[in-house]
This record gives structure tokens, C-alpha cells and sequence, in this order.
């Protein structure tokens, strides 16, 4: 059984050792949710943590394939945490199962006096080559990815074909990570209850996020100003990429129907921030309305994100595939309603209908209209769905993310301390 005091298990075996936790981090990019986690990792006491990317493609400018235009985040990536890129003998420029492809990882893990090995995800030739590399060394491996049992439809060849290729993975992982209640039943379906889990939740960088949207609290009436807004409405907001699977076209058209019959003292403004394949859809529909209270304002980055939180009274993510749904948290820091579909993955554990946002069934125009309608119809209501929704993110955070990572090394140590 995992120890019930992780941070404790830790210091004792860590402090009998004489020398920190040894973990090699594999993960295809450097990713600006991750980073900060990374940091407060790396700065345990007991653990040395070290860092391996597949690839360099976020910290240089490129073209994000779900937004469509050049990105270059503008919050640090490599601060703060040991990394390194490894080399590559094939290397387009892109991220899919065959590029990059990597050499050296199984060097690294024999050469690092590693004491165990997390992997995110294992879809591509490096993850697999990781796996590869963690059993025939013989170390522990923590698995850590964002699939549901709400993912893609499959065939039915294809089910079958993941199901025997589970049946491989479940030998080279000690123990999985997950990162949402519906990331767990995924685990439970795939590699069955044997496995240890030790939850490490889809969390962002709260204080960050909150510390900008207390102080974009004050620059709201100049954002509207800027934006041409009239004081006293409420503000709908979309902010993701555009891409046909996050439906912001549904969106459109249930602010569409709600405005059709109007029954709020206010009409309200439609905000999408954020570009990408369907942009030229939606700004095709937003003519055919002849609707000038719908505004697309393209991307924004990371560092900007929290002036469009705040202005809002509702968040709006109607996808028909989502993970996770990141933004949610971030949006949730701001205090904001949130209305997402059932098949966006953070909604079990982040979105209680009706008390901090709504559910509603994706691609349902009336049904998300009537969500909208129902969160803004009574003064106030957006605000107390807001505030609870920041409570609740409170407690979605890197300390929980930390303790479950301590959790599963505390089990790793555990189980060599008795093999």
C-alpha cells in the first residue's frame, strides 16, 4: 500500500541514501502548463529532477497547428528546472508519431544513475522507445496522459488493436498517474485495477492566474473602452483554438437563438479570442447574422489571457472533444461562470452544474442557449457561480499535483525496500 504520508517517506529514505530521488521527466515539448509545475518539483529538497524533451518547437516561433498562426509563448519554458533536448535523427519540424525521432534515450537512463522514469503519454515512436528503455534497465515507470473513455470514436479493429497493445504497455508500467477522474477510469478500463494510481490532476499555475486577474480587476473599463463595449452588459467569452472539434460555431449560434428572443435586461456581447482552422466559418456566420455585438479579437497570449477573463461574466468551452480543458482552470482563477459539454474531460472534476457553471450535451444550440440564458437572466447569479468556481479551483492545484508525485516515489520505494 502507498504510504499515507508521502513527503515523510520521502525525507526518511532520501536522508538513508544520503542523496535526493533520482527522476528522468521524458515529455514531447516544452509545454507553458508544465513549466512552472517543473519548478516547484525541481525545487524539493529530495528529489533531482531532470528533464527530456523530444522536441524544441515551443520555444521558438512556429506555427501552432490548432490556432493556425505563429506562436511564441511569452511566459518562461526552461527556467528554474534541469532539461535538456535530445538529439534527433529525423527531425521535420512537427509533433506526431514519427517526428521527431530521438536517439540516446536508452544512454541517458543507463549513464543518469536514475532512480525512475515518468513518461507523458505514449503515442509517438519516443514514448514507446522510453518504455523500451525504463524495462530493459529495469526501472520504474510512472505513466502520466490525458485520454478519456469520452476520447474519439474507434472501430472496432482499432479497440481490439489497442486492447493487445495494452496488454504490452501494462508490463513496462509500475504505476500511472492520473489526471482527472474520467483519465482514471480510462487507466482502469485499459490496464485494469492492479496498476497503483496516484492522482496528479490537470492543474495550472493558480497563483499566477489569480494574482493577473485580480489585477486586470482594474483595467476592465479601460479593456471595454478599448474594445468599444457599453458599460453594463454582460460579456459571453470564448478563448481556445479554433478548430472544429471546440465547436465555437455552436457557440455563435446559440448566442444567435438566445438573441433571437431576448428575455435579459441586457443584451449581452459574444468575445472570441483565439484563432485557427475556422475562423473563416465563424466570421462567415457572424456576416450572415449582420450581429455587430459578436467580436473576434485572434489570439492572445498566455500572459494576456486574464484582462479577457475578467471582463466577462461567463466562459464558454462547447467542445465535441476536449481532454481536459485547461483553460477552465484558468478561467476558474478569475472567478468567472463556466458552461462547458459533457465530452470536455475536466468537467466531472471542476464544473457542478448549476452551482459553479452548467454541463450542457454538446452540439445542443437550444440547450446551450438556455444555459446562457439561465447563468445571466439573474443578477448576481454569474458572480456567486464565479466565486464558488474559485474555490473550487483552490483545491485543484500543484500541491496536489506534488503530493501525488510523492505518493507514487514513496511506492517505488516501498516496493524495492520489500522485492
Amino acid at each position: 500500500m502507498p504510504s499515507r504520508h508521502p513527503t515523510t517517506a520521502l525525507r526518511q529514505q532520501t536522508s538513508s541514501e544520503d542523496r535526493p530521488f533520482r527522476i528522468a521527466y521524458f515529455v514531447s515539448h516544452p509545454i507553458q502548463y508544465q513549466a512552472p509545475l517543473l519548478r516547484q518539483i525541481a525545487a524539493l529538497s529530495g528529489i533531482s529532477l531532470k528533464v527530456f524533451f523530444f522536441s524544441d518547437i515551443s520555444i521558438r516561433s512556429y506555427v501552432d497547428r490548432g490556432f493556425g498562426v505563429a506562436v511564441k509563448w511569452d511566459v518562461p519554458l526552461l527556467d528554474g528546472y534541469d532539461s535538456e533536448f535530445l538529439p534527433t535523427i529525423r527531425n521535420r519540424g512537427g509533433l506526431s508519431f514519427s517526428d521527431p525521432i530521438c536517439t540516446g534515450i536508452h544512454e541517458k537512463l543507463k549513464d543518469g544513475n536514475f532512480d525512475a522514469v515518468w513518461l507523458h503519454g505514449y503515442h509517438t515512436l519516443n514514448h514507446l522507445h522510453v518504455l523500451w528503455a525504463a524495462k530493459r534497465l529495469k526501472l520504474p515507470l510512472l505513466m502520466r496522459a490525458e485520454p478519456t473513455l469520452i476520447d474519439r470514436s474507434r472501430t472496432w479493429s482499432r479497440k481490439v488493436a489497442k486492447s493487445f497493445s495494452f496488454k504490452l504497455l501494462r508490463r513496462a508500467i509500475t504505476a500511472v498517474l492520473p489526471i482527472s477522474e474520467l483519465n482514471k477510469e480510462y487507466w482502469n478500463t485499459y490496464l485494469g485495477t492492479g496498476i497503483p494510481q496516484f492522482p496528479m490532476p490537470y492543474a495550472v499555475d493558480n497563483q499566477f492566474f489569480r494574482e493577473r486577474s485580480v489585477q486586470a480587476e482594474t483595467t476592465i473599463d479601460a479593456l471595454r473602452e478599448e474594445l468599444g463595449l457599453t458599460p453594463g452588459r454582460p460579456v459571453i467569452l470564448y478563448c481556445s483554438k479554433l478548430q472544429t472539434r471546440k465547436r465555437c460555431i455552436d457557440l455563435v449560434n446559440a448566442y444567435l437563438l438566445l438573441c433571437s428572443d431576448l428575455k435579459l435586461s441586457a443584451k449581452p456581447y459574444l468575445l472570441i479570442v483565439g484563432d485557427g482552422e475556422e475562423r473563416g466559418q465563424i466570421e462567415a456566420r457572424i456576416r450572415e447574422s449582420n450581429d455587430p455585438d459578436i467580436k473576434m479579437l485572434g489570439f492572445r497570449n498566455q500572459s494576456e489571457l486574464p484582462r479577457y477573463f475578467s471582463l466577462s461574466d461567463v466562459f464558454v468551452l462547447p467542445s465535441i472533444h476536449e481532454p481536459f480543458g485547461l483553460i477552465v482552470n484558468e478561467v476558474m482563477n478569475a472567478a468567472r461562470a463556466v458552461i462547458v459539454t459533457t465530452e470536455v474531460g475536466c468537467q466531472r472534476d471542476l464544473v457542478q452544474d448549476r452551482m459553479n457553471g452548467m454541463v450542457v450535451p454538446p452540439q445542443n444550440i437550444p440547450a446551450l442557449a438556455n444555459a446562457l440564458q439561465y447563468v445571466l437572466e439573474e443578477p448576481g447569479r454569474a458572480k456567486r457561480m464565479g466565486e464558488k468556481g474559485l474555490e473550487r479551483i483552490r483545491e485543484f492545484s500543484f500541491d496536489q499535483d506534488i503530493q501525488g508525485l510523492l505518493a507514487a516515489i514513496a511506492y517505488i520505494q516501498q516496493t524495492r525496500k520489500s522485492a
